[in-house]
C-alpha cells in the first residue's frame, strides 16, 4: 500500500507554537511519508529480484524502520496537538497517572524531565496494555526505544527541528512548557480507554 500524509492532523492556532514552526515540521513529516512509501517499493524490487539476502536489502531495511517510525511518531505527535485543552486529573487518565506518579503533576514533571534528555529524539507516554502500568520512555531517532507491545497516549517530539524556528537550540525548555499549552488531552483520553479495552488506537 502506499502510504498518505494525514493533512486532517495538521495543528494550527496553537499557543507558543507559530504556524510557521508547524509548517517547517509539516514538511519533514512530508518527507517521512514519501520515504518510506519509497523504500517499500525499492524492498519489494529487491525482493522479486532475489536479491532479499543483499547488502543493499540490509540496509534499506535498517532505513526503513528509522522512516516508517518517523511517520507513524509524527502523526501521533500531531494528532495529541490541539491550543485549549486543559488536563484534568479527575478523567480516567488523570486518575490513573495521579496514582501510579504520585500526583498528576509529579507524572508531568517527570515527562518534561524525559523530553529534556540531552539527545534527539521523543518523549513518549506509554500504556502496558498487560499490566496497566503507565510509563514515560525517552526514544532516540525514531525506532531506538520503543517498546514492544506498548501503546502511546501521548507523544512530544523533542528533535530540534519541532522548535528551532521559534526558540534557539538551547530553548527545548521552553517549547516543552509551549508543548503542554497545547496537549490535545482528549486525544490521550480516548488512546486510553481504547488500549483499556483491549483495542488499538486509531493514530489518525
Amino acid at each position: 500500500m502506499a502510504y498518505e500524509a494525514k493533512t486532517h492532523l495538521k495543528p494550527s492556532g496553537l499557543n507558543g507554537i507559530s504556524e510557521e514552526q508547524i509548517a517547517q515540521h509539516w514538511k519533514l513529516y512530508e518527507g517521512y511519508v514519501t520515504n518510506t512509501n519509497g523504500l517499500l517499493a525499492e524492498l519489494d524490487a529487491l525482493r522479486k529480484d532475489g536479491k532479499g539476502g543483499a547488502a543493499l536489502y540490509a540496509d534499506r531495511r535498517r532505513r526503513f524502520g528509522f522512516e516508517f517510525n518517523g511517520m507513524v511518531l509524527h502523526e501521533y505527535y500531531f494528532g495529541n496537538l490541539a491550543a485549549g485543552s486543559a488536563p484534568s486529573d479527575s478523567t480516567p487518565l488523570g486518575k490513573a497517572l495521579a496514582e501510579q506518579f504520585g500526583s498528576f503533576d509529579g507524572w508531568k514533571e517527570d515527562f518534561a524531565k524525559t523530553g529534556a534528555s540531552r539527545s534527539i529524539g521523543w518523549a513518549v507516554l506509554y500504556l502496558d496494555p498487560a499490566t496497566g502500568v503507565l510509563a514515560n520512555h525517552f526514544i532516540q531517532l525514531h525506532e531506538e526505544g520503543n517498546v514492544a507491545g506498548f501503546v502511546p497516549l501521548l507523544v512530544m517530539d523533542v528533535w530540534e527541528h519541532a522548535y528551532m524556528v521559534d526558540h534557539p537550540a538551547t530553548g527545548r525548555p521552553d517549547y516543552i512548557k509551549a508543548f503542554f499549552e497545547n496537549v490535545k488531552w482528549a486525544a490521550a483520553e480516548t488512546r486510553f480507554a481504547e488500549a483499556k479495552a483491549g483495542k488499538i488506537p486509531a493514530r489518525f
